[in-house]
């Protein structure tokens, strides 16, 4: 068990610094908001990619309360190990923030006043967390979950373009980002709503994808 949790533990923290440090580095290097959109989403697909290809046999690559609680409530996850790895995610989710904040010279420290508020931003939540589960569903259902470091990287990446909140949806990677007041960042203010945004979304990806895997056994 402390292997998973240390799994998703280093998996989280390192997605949010990459998050949160791409961010950075996009803004420093363009003044174009779309070029900086555009550095942080490619490097968040890559690295996306990489954490789920190495910590997926490990742990399940989760990295997200969501995912790990749908695993629970479809009975596909242990009882005993859903605290752990939420406790793991959150706290991941803000070193990773810490040490991204750090590598660029702001305090490790560094509350975000960027409020993201809105029925747009958060329908943009409920869209991706869905699409997220969605896909995840699928995978399983059709055996495919090899293919899950290509296929949740892309709907990721992709999403961070179509959706107007750019593609939170995640608790755990939501609330780190509410610690450093950067590109990424996410005023502590407007967490609560798009964690409710992102579980609405979670069941609706849920419920989706085990329909069209029931009607295709059918």
């Amino acid at each position: 068990m402390l292997r998973r949790y240390l799994a998703e533990f280093v998996g989280t923290c390192t997605l949010v610094a990459v998050v949160v440090g791409s961010g950075t580095m996009a803004v420093q290097m363009s003044p174009d908001g779309g070029v900086e959109l555009l550095i942080n989403t490619v490097s968040t697909v890559f690295a996306l990619g990489i954490l789920i290809l190495i910590f997926g046999s490990i742990s399940g690559a989760h990295f997200n309360p969501v995912v790990t609680v749908s695993e629970w409530a479809q009975k596909r996850f242990a009882s005993k190990l859903v605290l752990g790895y939420l406790i793991a995610q959150v706290a991941g989710a803000i070193a990773g923030a810490m040490i991204a904040n750090l590598m660029f010279k702001n305090p490790a420290y560094f509350p975000s006043h960027h409020v993201r508020t809105g029925l747009n931003l958060w329908l943009g939540e409920v869209v991706a967390t869905a699409g997220l589960l969605f896909l995840i569903q699928l995978l399983r259902g059709q055996k495919k979950d090899s293919l899950g470091p290509v296929v949740i990287a892309s709907w990721i990446g992709s999403a961070y373009f179509f959706t107007s909140s750019t593609s939170f949806a995640n608790p755990a990677v939501t609330l780190g980002r509410a610690f450093t007041d950067t590109f990424s960042g996410i005023a502590i203010g407007s967490v609560a709503a798009f964690v409710v945004a992102q579980a609405i979304g979670a069941l609706l990806g849920t419920l989706g994808g085990n329909y069209f895997n029931t009607t295709s056994k059918e």
